[in-house]
C-alpha cells in the first residue's frame, strides 16, 4: 500500500532553521522514502511501512535532539507525488 504523507514542523526555540533541516536531513537518510520540500511542508512518498517507520524514528530522533517541538501531518492513501 502506497501512503503521501504531509508535514510540517514547529520548533518551539527562537533558531527554528536549523531543527527543521535536520528533520529534513535524518528523513532523507530513509533511501525508500521519496522527500520533497517546499516553503510550507516536506512531502513524503513510499510504500506504507517505510513511510511510517522513518516518520516514526525522525520524529523520536528530532524530539531527542531539540525537545519541544510540534508536528502537524496529513496522510493520504496513494501515490500522491506531483
Amino acid at each position: 500500500m502506497q501512503l503521501s504523507v504531509e508535514i510540517s514542523k514547529y520548533p518551539l526555540a527562537d533558531d527554528y532553521i536549523g531543527p527543521i533541516k535536520g528533520f529534513i536531513a535524518e528523513l532523507n537518510k530513509y533511501p525508500d522514502v521519496t522527500v520533497l520540500t517546499n516553503t510550507m511542508s516536506t512531502q513524503l512518498f513510499g510504500d506504507y511501512d517505510a513511510v511510517m517507520q522513518a516518520l516514526q524514528a525522525c520524529i523520536k530522533w528530532s524530539f531527542a535532539q531539540y525537545g519541544k517541538v510540534v508536528f502537524v501531518c496529513k496522510f493520504i492513501h496513494g501515490d500522491l507525488r506531483p
